[in-house]
């Protein structure tokens, strides 16, 4: 996988070439997606807002995660990431909108739910919402959240690529 500049670059080539802007909703990435693309000298152009959602009730109040799927599901879930990125995207003026949820350690895993564990959300105006799931290698809580930015960028940047530009 490329480094995380690269991605981010490449993402917000993606994002201008579709005519459209980005949001992000981070849980524990703590904004770091937000960070790697507005590191980037003239990116206002296409970072629309983050959100940085880390607790249940910034979930709920931010981007309008249920109280139910976070009951039912827990923060770290497919059906959260989805509502996240679904959440992100509805309040916002974005056309896309990536979504992370996730374990980085180095305590607060489980049998079920390991360190490592991170669930993206993909939100696209007019599809349906896209998750995916990647179980990062327990090897530091940085290693685990800088993993996390690159492969949310590198989702994102293939997400677009089956769209016609503008």
């Amino acid at each position: 996988m490329s480094g995380r500049r690269e991605l981010a670059e490449k993402l917000l080539e993606a994002c201008r070439a579709h005519g459209i802007m980005l949001a992000t909703a981070e849980s524990c990435t703590g904004g770091l997606i937000a960070g790697a693309l507005t590191d980037i000298a003239g990116s206002s152009d296409v970072v629309d807002r983050g959100f940085v959602t880390y607790s249940n009730a910034a979930k709920m109040e931010m981007v309008g995660v249920s109280a139910a799927t976070l009951d039912a599901f827990g923060a770290v879930s497919r059906e959260t990431a989805v509502e996240m990125a679904a959440g992100a995207l509805a309040r916002s003026h974005a056309g896309i909108a990536i979504a992370v949820t996730g374990i980085a350690g180095p305590g607060g895993g489980s049998a079920e739910k390991p360190v490592g564990l991170v669930w993206f959300g993909i939100a696209l105006r007019g599809r349906a919402v896209a998750a995916e799931q990647r179980l990062f290698e327990d090897k530091s809580r940085d290693y685990i959240r800088e993993e996390t930015v690159k492969a949310a960028l590198a989702l994102a940047i293939a997400a677009l690529d089956g769209l016609h530009p503008q």
